[in-house]
């Protein structure tokens, strides 16, 4: 196959490379790239109108909303997002004080503001602080079995249910209140399917679950929008780098191949865009979602990757993470009320309930958070992970709006509860270019297959040759193993061809890289 010369580089010397995915890690790669002499040849393929990826801010109710990426997590001088956004202006000046970067949080999310039981009325705060007390102390345990030559279960989840069962037998309470232990400790095991993008905790391996870097400061937004990151990046780049709405169809990889333009000179790799362009390189950086892989990973290399990355592919979990925004002319909480939490009294961890999806999609919701006053409008923004979130997105805005406003008005005890006027929310699985939120380490797999997935190609062979195809980014976007040369400062490989090892490109996943959803 030869490139279809349409779009070819002009010729000359130095590598040709090509970054595959305008996210922020794409973005990170080729602002490295771009400041090296050996690269003048570098393109970014970014398959959307807009660059970002997964950080998308958005007009709306008169202000900005994340659709995407929310807060900057362990928002200190070890964050690189940190650093970045503070290079270029974009945070204030409580967010980049010294107090507020040496906040120990312990990767935990803060108590609510009120609890409503479903059924109406408040539920106490200091129950809730009690039982958050005792989650967060036994999500602390899973951590000691990093090390362990074998795990007592498979998953955290499973380790979570039996400890709390243990515990539960202990309470010594009326039926109703040890019942309604358990339902706010199922709101707990929703908020953590949240921050590690997976549907159950069952499905998140124990082991490895230790992994997970834990950086000080109290997590912080950007008062412009984080859309203003990846806009600053691209600023930084030179005018003709950036090539939008070229989707990549197949990337044809260890070949040799030729252009018209360059008599001679082969590459050995060839990306394929949907539109029939081709773009011969001698290096691509691939920096596409794991969940996009996942959905194409027959079809996008040619020849198909070895049977062993394929399968860390195939192993390493993907979910889904969304937001609802709900927008109403007058608030119904109270002031300085942060995070509302809804209590589903007749849940728990321990049963394994399947209700009708559509009949219950919403009991996944972890509750809503208080965003900073608008100039016209109240807003408060829900989040929802798994299968009900896939579900959502197949539903209209008037089903959710509808879905919502039954829930709040039963929760708060008030049936005249005015609905929200607006709906805005993200639907990142059915996003053709995302599939889903972010990864996880699940059952069945290691942070092995992260050091797997991240090795280049090709590898070993009779001829000894420079790799070609590098994965990057959010492929990896799981744990920090500081162990591997992937992670955030990563040693450059020996060879004429340094892989971007841009802060922003790192296996770390949102608690350390601060772009959770």
């Amino acid at each position: 196959m030869q490139s279809s010369g349409g779009d070819a580089e002009a010729p000359g010397c130095g590598l040709r490379v090509l970054v595959v995915g305008g996210g922020i890690a794409g973005l990170g790669a080729a602002q490295r790239l771009c400041r090296h002499p050996a690269f003048p040849h570098l393109r970014v393929l970014e398959a959307t109108a807009r660059a970002g990826g997964r950080i998308r801010s958005e007009r709306s109710f008169g202000g900005v909303v994340e659709v995407g990426a929310h807060w900057i997590h362990g928002p200190s001088q070890g964050n690189p997002v940190f650093q970045l956004a503070a290079k270029y202006g974009l945070l204030g000046e409580k967010e980049l004080s010294a107090e507020n970067q040496l906040v120990e949080t312990g990767g935990h999310v803060g108590l609510p503001s009120v609890s409503y039981a479903s059924s109406g009325g408040s539920v106490s705060l200091e129950l809730v602080a009690e039982m958050a007390n005792l989650f967060y102390s036994l999500i602390d345990q899973t951590r000691e079995f990093l090390h362990v030559a074998e795990t007592p279960v498979p998953s955290v989840g499973e380790y979570l249910k039996k400890e709390l069962s243990q515990h539960a037998a202990r309470w010594t309470e009326d039926e109703g209140t040890r019942k309604l232990k358990l339902a706010i400790l199922n709101s707990f095991f929703n908020l953590e399917c949240c921050v590690s993008g997976t549907h159950s905790m069952d499905l998140v391996a124990l082991a490895p679950f230790g992994e997970y870097t834990v950086l000080p400061g109290l997590d912080c937004t950007f008062p412009g929008g984080y859309q203003g990151l990846p806009d600053h990046i691209v600023a930084s780049l030179p005018q003709d780098v950036m090539t939008f709405n070229k989707p990549v169809k197949t990337v044809h990889w260890n070949g040799s191949f030729q252009e018209a333009v360059s008599p001679g000179e082969t590459f050995p790799v060839l990306v394929e865009c949907e539109d029939g362009t081709c773009f011969p390189a001698h290096h691509v950086v691939l920096t596409v979602p794991l969940g996009f892989l996942k959905e194409r990973l027959d079809t996008f290399f040619e020849p198909p990757l070895p049977t062993e990355k394929a399968e860390a592919i195939r192993k390493v979990g993907f979910g889904t993470n969304n937001k609802i925004f709900l927008e109403f002319a007058e608030p119904f909480w109270e002031p300085g009320c942060q995070h509302i939490q809804v209590v589903w009294e007749d849940a728990s961890p321990l049963q394994d309930a399947a209700p009708a999806m559509r009949d219950a999609w919403f009991r996944k919701l972890i509750g809503f958070l208080v965003l900073p006053s608008f100039p016209s409008a109240h807003v408060l923004c829900g989040f929802i992970a798994g299968l009900e979130s896939e579900f959502m997105e197949t539903l209209s805005d008037a089903e959710v709006l509808q879905a919502l406003t039954h829930v709040l008005r039963r929760a708060t005890g008030n049936p005249q509860l005015p609905a929200p006027r607006a709906v805005l929310r993200s639907c990142w699985h059915s996003a053709p270019y995302t599939r889903g939120s972010y990864s996880y380490v699940a059952v069945g797999s290691t942070g092995d297959d992260i050091d797997l997935l991240a090795q280049p190609l090709p590898v070993g062979g009779e001829k000894p040759q420079l790799p070609s195809l590098w994965f990057w980014g959010h492929i990896l976007n799981v744990v920090c193993r500081t162990s591997s040369r992937y992670c955030l400062l990563g040693k450059p490989h020996i060879g004429c061809f340094t892989p971007p090892r841009t802060e922003l490109c790192c296996p770390a996943g949102g608690r350390l890289t601060g772009s959770s959803l």
